[in-house]
């Protein structure tokens, strides 16, 4: 048994912990329908807008002189261009040891004055590729660079046909971005969501968990979510902590240099106004969870009553920004690094608690490896 579903965890026991108390009421904490205080929420919001424009103020100080400086339309011009706003404006090139100097010198031998747009658009979307990045970007009308290597090198242990043939039906419900239903005989509540990007609002979260209300645990399945909003990913996790904790950390470029970094600004997580989940809690993850489903996962990943049980996800930790080269092609970046409570960066993914891999066999036989392992570890508890 797992030691934060277990009765060896000191932090939780079946004695003195709301999650384990199952008993004819089970414990639903603060159900609060038409009297919500909304101060909390507006000042984690408002504290949350002034960091984003702390570090808006930041990247544009650095990187706004860009379009002024005086560039032709030459495919020189425009290489030189999107190196320089990279080599000022990265955030990552430290952390994954990338000699930015370098790549210059061997895509420069690349670009000639006769290139047409769709050679010179190319070039300069594998030298962007060179940073493995999944949130650098560059933009033209007629396509995307793009770098998706952090999950297309893994298995994708994720099957929607088999969990909804086998598991959860077609008659689930939908609120907004959230698909719910309840498994094993209304023991455990099952949500999936998809993308961050999708609504999950309060009032339909505090629907759901009332609706869980005689569950004993639950499963936040979010394998296939490349993100969205970060938002979204505070309003769910708020729902699974009583008390407001430090989740993480976030700094902003102070200058040109590549290491030329603010202070670290501490993140922190409140519990939201409505109704808190704090019962056991499996979150399902693969390599596809990126960006703000990253982000989720660093949150909730040291809540006693919640575990991680999958795939590493693909991680992405650095908030994007975006500049525009002299012929109007934009690129997007890395360029505020956010950091996990032990100050660590989650760039390249967080690694699962329980690692699980959807197996060949158990597909086959209509069997979701990590579903069945969930369940399992939620009825032991």
């Amino acid at each position: 048994m797992n030691e934060k579903f277990g009765m060896r965890n000191e932090k939780i026991t079946n004695k003195d912990a709301k999650v384990w108390d199952c008993g004819s009421k089970p414990a639903m904490t603060r159900i609060h329908f038409d009297t919500f205080s909304i101060r909390r929420d507006v000042a984690r919001y408002v504290s949350t807008i002034r960091m984003c424009i702390l570090i808006l103020v930041s990247v544009f100080c650095l990187s706004s002189c860009e379009k002024a400086d005086e560039y032709d339309r030459s495919p020189r011009a425009n290489f030189e261009a999107l190196w320089k706003i990279m080599d000022e404006n990265y955030c990552f090139f430290s952390y994954k040891e990338v000699d930015w100097d370098a790549v210059h010198q061997r895509y420069a031998a690349l670009i000639t004055d006769t290139m047409n747009q769709y050679a010179l658009f190319d070039t300069l979307g594998n030298m962007l590729r060179e940073l493995k990045d999944g949130h650098t970007n560059l933009y033209s009308y007629f396509n995307t660079s793009r770098y998706w290597d952090w999950y297309l090198d893994y298995p994708d242990n994720f099957d929607w046909e088999l969990i909804e043939d086998h598991y959860i039906g077609t008659d689930y419900a939908i609120a907004g971005g959230l698909r719910y239903t309840t498994l094993c005989d209304g023991q455990i509540g099952y949500i999936y969501y998809g993308s961050f990007s999708s609504s999950a609002g309060n009032n339909a979260l505090n629907h759901i968990f009332y609706q869980f209300k005689d569950c004993k645990g639950l499963i936040l399945d979010i394998r296939n979510n490349s993100g969205g909003l970060l938002s979204n990913a505070e309003t769910i996790a708020s729902r699974f902590i009583e008390e407001k904790r430090l989740v993480g950390y976030v700094q902003h470029k102070t200058g040109r240099g590549h290491d030329d970094f603010s202070e670290l600004y501490p993140q922190y997580l409140e519990p939201s106004e409505g109704i808190l989940w704090l019962r056991p809690v499996v979150v399902l993850t693969n390599r596809r969870c990126y960006s703000a489903a990253n982000d989720f996962v660093l949150k909730v990943n040291p809540l006693p009553n919640v575990i991680t049980l999958g795939d590493r996800t693909g991680g992405g930790c650095g908030l994007p920004f975006n500049s525009e080269l002299p012929n109007g092609w934009a690129v997007r970046f890395s360029a505020s690094p956010m950091y996990d409570a032990q100050k660590q960066l989650t760039e390249f993914g967080i690694d699962p608690e329980i690692p699980v891999s959807l197996s060949q066999e158990d597909q086959e036989k209509g069997i979701d490896t990590l579903i069945e392992r969930a369940i399992e570890l939620l009825n032991a508890s």
